[in-house]
C-alpha cells in the first residue's frame, strides 16, 4: 500500500532549482534513509511532503486516505514556557480527548434518559468499548508512564523533566520534540536528523523504535551505523534527482558502485556509436555535395534523425569533488598528556573522579559516555578553559592543541569567512579565498558572515581553521554531527594520515570504528580504558 506519492514535483527556492520532475512512492511499511550531500534538498523534500513548500509546474503530493504524517524538523519549535514533561505529554492530544470523552460517557450511562432507553444504552456502550480500545492502544492510564519511559530512553535525564524548555539546550529540546512525535504514532514519520545530540544508548533506543514502528519512516541521517541498523531502503538525492535502493546503507554502497560502473560502460559504448554515426553523417553529407548524389544526402539525413532520437545516457560522475582536508601535524612530545588524580565537582557534587590517564604520540583515542557525563568538561580542562577541582593535568612541552567545538562556539559569527581565515593565519586575501575553495565554499560565500552559514558549512570552516592552527594534538567534540557522509569520510582519512595525536568525543559509531584504536568510557564519573575501536568495546561488553 502506498502511503505518500510524489509525482513530477519541482522545487525552486529563490533563483536556485532544488529538483525538477521528481517522483517517489513511499510504501506503508518502508523504513527509508534519505541521504545526499549537504544542500542537495533533503530537508526541502520533507517540507514539500508536509505542505510547507509547494511544487511548481503542476506536480504534487498525494496521501492515501486516513494517512497522518508526523514531522520532526532540525530546529524544534515548542512553547518555551512548558516544562519538558508537559511538552512531551501534549504530544498526543488524542489521549486527553479520549479520556474526557470516556468520562462524559461514564456520567451519561447513569442518567435515566439513557439508562431507561435500551437502544440508546446499547449504542453508548458500543461507543464506549470502541473508545476504550483506542485509549488503551495509545497507553491509556499508563500514558504518563510511557512519556517518562520515552524521554529517559532517548537520553533525557529525569532531573530535566521539570525544567522549562527555555533553559534546555537545543539537543534536549529536540529529544522532547522527538518523544512527542513518537508518542503521537502518525502513519508516516518524517525525521530530519533525529539522532543529532543523542548519546549512544539514545541512538540504540531510536534504532529499535524505527525498526519496530508500525508505519512508514523517512529518516534523514548522516549516521551510517544507524542507516545500517534501522532502514530497509535508501533514497539518495543527488544533482536534483532521486534514486532509490533496496537494503541498508552498506548494500546501497555496493549497489551504487555497480550501477555507476554499468552506466559508465553503457555510456562508453553509446559514445562510440555516436562518434561512428557523426563521422558517417559528415562523410555522406560531403559525398552528397561533391558528387551531387541525393542517395548519400538521404542516408546522411536518415542517420541524423536516428542520432537525434537516441536516448542519451548521461555520463556518470564517478569521482565527485570533496573537501581537500589535510591535517598535517608534526611529531612533538612522545608523552602528549598526563592526568594525575583529577577530580571535577560542581556545587560539591562529583562529576569526574580520580582520573588517571596518559596519552602518547600518534594515538587515536575515542571518548564516550552518556550525555551529561562530563566529556566536554574533560576536553575543556585539558585546554585550560576549565580548572579541575583537584589533581593535575600536564601537557607535553612540544604539544600544540587544536580544538573543534561541538556547538561551533569557537567561531565568531560576526566575521566573514575570509576574516576568520586571515585572523588565524597570515594569508593574503587571494590565498585565503583559494584556501576556502578547497573546503567546498563558493566565491560568493567567502565574503559571507559566518552566522549566515548552515551547520554543515560551519563544521567545514572549523576544520579548515583547525588545519591553519598547525596543532599536533587535536581535541574534537562531535566533529561529524553536521557533516554529510562524504565529508565525514574525508575527515576519517585525514585523521588516519595525521602526524599527531587525536582525542575525539563522538556518538558516531561508524566513525569510531574507522578512526580510533583506544576507547575511554566515562562510567559513573570514572574513566575506564579499553583497547580497540567501538566494535571491540561492544564485543567486550557483550
Amino acid at each position: 500500500m502506498i502511503s505518500i506519492s510524489l509525482y513530477n514535483v519541482t522545487l525552486i527556492l529563490g533563483a536556485r532549482s532544488i529538483f525538477q520532475d521528481l517522483s517517489w512512492e513511499i510504501q506503508h511499511d518502508q523504513k527509508v534513509g534519505l541521504i545526499g550531500p549537504n544542500g542537495a534538498g533533503k530537508s526541502s523534500l520533507l517540507k514539500l511532503m508536509i505542505g510547507e513548500y509547494n511544487s511548481e509546474a503542476g506536480g504534487g503530493v498525494t496521501r492515501a486516505k486516513g494517512i497522518s504524517v508526523g514531522y520532526l524538523p532540525q530546529q524544534p519549535d515548542l512553547d518555551p514556557s512548558l516544562t519538558a514533561f508537559q511538552a512531551a505529554l501534549q504530544g498526543n492530544p488524542r489521549v486527553a480527548e479520549l479520556s474526557k470523552t470516556l468520562d462524559d460517557i461514564e456520567k451519561s450511562l447513569g442518567e435515566p434518559i439513557i439508562f431507561n432507553n435500551p437502544k440508546k444504552l446499547s449504542h453508548l456502550i458500543e461507543k464506549q468499548q470502541e473508545l476504550i480500545l483506542e485509549y488503551e492502544a495509545l497507553g491509556g492510564e499508563n500514558y504518563p508512564k510511557l512519556v517518562r519511559q520515552m524521554l529517559v530512553g532517548l537520553g533525557l535525564d529525569e532531573g530535566e523533566f521539570g525544567k522549562t524548555l527555555s533553559v534546555l539546550s537545543g539537543g534536549q529540546k529536540k529529544l522532547v520534540c522527538l518523544a512527542r512525535l513518537l508518542l503521537a504514532k502518525p502513519s508516516v514519520l518524517l525525521l530530519d536528523e533525529p539522532d543529532n545530540h543523542l548519546d549512544l544508548p539514545g541512538k540504540a533506543f531510536l534504532e529499535h523504535l524505527i525498526g519496530d514502528y508500525p508505519g512508514s519512516v523517512i529518516l534523514i541521517s548522516h549516521d551510517r551505523y544507524l542507516l545500517d541498523a534501522a532502514v530497509t531502503h535508501i533514497a539518495e538525492i543527488e544533482d536534483g534527482k532521486l534514486t532509490t535502493f533496496e537494503g541498508d546503507y552498506s548494500m546501497y554502497m555496493l549497489d551504487k558502485q555497480e550501477r555507476l560502473l554499468r552506466q559508465q560502460r553503457l555510456f562508453n559504448v553509446q559514445q562510440r556509436e555516436i562518434h561512428r554515426l557523426e563521422t558517417s553523417i559528415k562523410r555522406l553529407s560531403l559525398w552528397g555535395k561533391l558528387y551531387e548524389n541525393e542517395k548519400f544526402t538521404r542516408r546522411a539525413q536518415s542517420m541524423q534523425k536516428r542520432l537525434e532520437k537516441m536516448d542519451k545516457i548521461e555520463k556518470p560522475v564517478i569521482d565527485r569533488r570533496k573537501m581537500d582536508l589535510q591535517l598535517n601535524g608534526w611529531r612533538g612530545s612522545n608523552k602528549v598528556l598526563e592526568m594525575l588524580g583529577v577530580n571535577k565537582f560542581f556545587a560539591a557534587i562529583p562529576l569526574l573522579q580520580d582520573l588517571n590517564l596518559t596519552l602518547w604520540h600518534a594515538e587515536r583515542v575515542g571518548l564516550i559516555g552518556p550525555n551529561g557525563s562530563g566529556k566536554s568538561v574533560l576536553l575543556r580542562m585539558i585546554l585550560g578553559r576549565d580548572l579541575p577541582t583537584a589533581g593535575e593535568i600536564i601537557l607535553g612541552p612540544s604539544v600544540r592543541t587544536g580544538y573543534y567545538a561541538q556547538e561551533h562556539e569557537t567561531l565568531n559569527y560576526t566575521q566573514t569567512l575570509i576574516e576568520a581565515v586571515r585572523t588565524t593565519a597570515p594569508l593574503s586575501e587571494s590565498s585565503a579565498v583559494a584556501f576556502l575553495l578547497r573546503y567546498l565554499f563558493t566565491y560568493q560565500q567567502v565574503s559571507q558572515k559566518i552566522g549566515d552559514l548552515s551547520g554543515g558549512e560551519r563544521s567545514r570552516l572549523q576544520l579548515a581553521l583547525l588545519v591553519l592552527s598547525e596543532a599536533n594534538f587535536l581535541l574534537l567534540d562531535e566533529p561529524t554531527n553536521n557533516l554529510d557522509i562524504a565529508s565525514a569520510e574525508v575527515l576519517e582519512t585525514a585523521l588516519e594520515d595525521f602526524n599527531g595525536t587525536v582525542l575525539v568525543i563522538s556518538h558516531d559509531r561508524y566513525f569510531l570504528d574507522e578512526v580510533v584504536d583506544r576507547l575511554l568510557v566515562i562510567e559513573e564519573g570514572y574513566l575506564v580504558d579499553y583497547q580497540g575501536n567501538y566494535a571491540d568495546y561492544l564485543a567486550r561488553k557483550g
